[in-house]
């Protein structure tokens, strides 16, 4: 009882912090509105996003890890190209706007999250076609189908995924 207590705790802390992390990704976001490309708001949202999805990755937030994870990798070329500006930004609002409702909706004694990905899916894939770039691979499909995921994502599993 009193790891899940921990873990309760824990997970309560990341919501606090993760809020304040994803205020941190709007206002670079607003940055990004008034100065397109601007480097300082493109460094701080990566990081902010980075910091989110490693401490939800480390409680076990799958749903919001990797969907952070895929906004990121979408990011950061945009970010390097400088091609972080003009319509893509309501796109990134859109994504983020989503990732604040993943959050609230978090149980906060469970760390589950009962939505399902499709929105995830859309909105990744606009802002991926609005960057020029594929639409990020996502966990979705496996999660639809109850199995193991094979995608790859920005840390290596803890053990090798077997492949369906």
């Amino acid at each position: 009882m009193d790891n899940a207590s921990s873990n309760s705790i824990a997970l309560q802390e990341f919501l606090l912090d993760a809020q304040i992390l994803l205020t941190q990704s709007q206002e670079c976001l607003q940055h990004l509105e008034l100065i397109d490309n601007d480097p300082d708001a493109c460094h701080c949202l990566n990081n902010t996003l980075d910091t989110l999805a490693r401490r939800a990755n480390g409680l076990g937030l799958i749903e919001v890890s990797r969907y952070t994870e895929a906004l990121q990798r979408l990011l950061a070329p945009a970010c390097r190209e400088q091609h972080l500006k003009g319509e893509a930004l309501p796109a990134l609002d859109a994504c983020l706007t989503l990732l604040a409702w993943q959050l609230e909706l978090v149980d906060p004694r469970t760390g589950r999250l009962s939505l399902d990905t499709c929105e995830q899916i859309t909105l990744l894939g606009e802002l991926a076609g609005l960057l020029n770039q594929p639409a990020p691979q996502t966990c979705a499909s496996c999660n639809e189908r109850e199995s193991s995921c094979i995608h790859p994502h920005s840390e290596a599993p803890s053990k090798p995924s077997p492949h369906h």
